[in-house]
């Protein structure tokens, strides 16, 4: 396969390229509506590492996300319990939609750890409404500054929807990685929109 700079990745990797943004002001405009009044976006205090696991992995299968996969569960728990994490879930109708997750990295920033829908409401108009639920969140809670990134593994319109939200890209950076479908943390068919590099 090749990235979107066309180099080929190695036997048995994946190559892909990171964007970071960052928001330096509170947005100025309103925030992007509800697209039904069947919504409700509810925050997930101290989840049980199962819940959460359901979340990242249905989320992020389809975009190759295995960060969390690969961490404890002693630990994950940890992680969520930080006083530091907020995690809030998006439901449609009762049914878990999607989920951002906030992180403050100091008195002043909060990232974007992760954010995403479930495949089953990928494509109505959700996103920009979670996303702008966890901006506010954050600039509401005294952030200055709030950062989030996304690869070229993510979906094709999420750089331009964090754009469209108010974030500036600020650099970027190429990773490769050994592919996770090859090493049995993903199965093999899924992102198929990233042809696996055999050996």
């Amino acid at each position: 396969m090749t990235d979107v700079l066309g180099t080929p990745s190695r036997a048995g990797k994946i190559r892909f390229t990171v964007t970071y943004l960052e928001m330096t002001k509170r947005p100025e405009r309103t925030p992007a509506p509800a697209p039904n009044t069947d919504i409700a976006i509810i925050q997930a205090r101290k989840p049980p590492a199962h819940y959460y696991r359901y979340l990242f992995n249905t989320v992020g299968e389809p975009w190759l996300w295995t960060e969390r996969r690969t961490v404890s569960d002693d630990n994950l728990a940890a992680i969520l319990a930080s006083p530091a994490v907020s995690l809030f879930v998006m439901h449609v109708a009762g049914v878990p939609a999607g989920f951002i997750e906030l992180r403050r990295i100091d008195r002043h920033e909060t990232n974007v750890d992760y954010f995403g829908l479930m495949p089953d409401f990928v494509g109505q108009r959700l996103g920009p409404h979670l996303l702008d639920f966890g901006i506010y969140r954050a600039w509401n809670d005294g952030a200055a500054k709030v950062t989030v990134n996304t690869c070229t593994l993510d979906h094709p319109k999420a750089l331009k929807l964090y754009q469209r939200s108010g974030f500036i890209p600020v650099r970027r950076r190429d990773y490769e990685k050994d592919d996770p479908r090859l090493t049995g943390l993903l199965p093999r068919h899924v992102a198929p929109q990233h042809p696996i590099a055999e050996a």
